[in-house]
């Protein structure tokens, strides 16, 4: 009809970053691309990127979309379970993204089905699929990152600014020696004396 206006889809792309993780928080992203501009080809699956060229765009990301972050750490894994942990986490990084700007339909990735105040699809592989979803790994990514190397400082013993709290050989056999510290996951550690290299 004559002077009616078609609103246009703002698309914003949800992922997680930590969830198998043995130590520290889940972090969620949600992004929002620009419209209108070519997008670099560092915008995909944070994981097949390396920490340098995350770290690059990161920087693009932060200048050039809307994005919000969102945590729980682990005290909330082991009362709630991670299942409930990335809900959470997810939703606060909608509700970070929507301060700035509001979407209108979210593409989440995975296939777990999370509520959300928002119209949304779960996609199975998103961070490989859609770029939106790719920009949110990458924000996940690197907040988490940055929040282990920050934790490596308060307990150096168990190197999580190398392995970011995986279960690496190196972890295990920390946990072995020293046992966990506050910001392991009880839930997924019951027995830390079986925790060896």
């Amino acid at each position: 009809m004559p002077g009616t206006q078609i609103s246009q889809a703002i698309i914003a792309g949800i992922d997680e970053a930590g969830r198998g993780a043995l130590a520290g928080p889940v972090v969620a992203g949600a992004c929002i691309l620009p419209a209108g501009i070519p997008l670099p080809r560092f915008i995909r699956d944070s994981k097949q990127l390396t920490p340098d060229v995350r770290e690059e765009a990161f920087s693009w990301i932060a200048a050039h979309c809307a994005y919000g972050v969102g945590i729980a750490d682990a005290a909330f894994i082991d009362a709630q379970g991670i299942l409930a942990a990335t809900e959470k986490a997810m939703q606060e990084a909608v509700a970070m993204l929507a301060q700035t700007v509001r979407p209108t339909y979210l593409l989440v990735d995975g296939r777990d089905k999370f509520w959300f105040d928002y119209p949304h699809t779960a996609i199975i592989d998103g961070d490989n699929i859609e770029p939106c979803i790719a920009a949110a790994s990458i924000v996940a990514k690197v907040t988490r990152d940055r929040l282990m190397v920050e934790l490596d400082t308060q307990f150096p013993a168990f190197g999580f600014a190398a392995h970011k709290g995986y279960g690496v050989p190196e972890h295990f056999a920390a946990i072995g020696k020293i046992g966990m510290c506050a910001i392991h996951r009880q839930s997924f550690l019951r027995n830390a004396s079986q925790c060896n290299a």
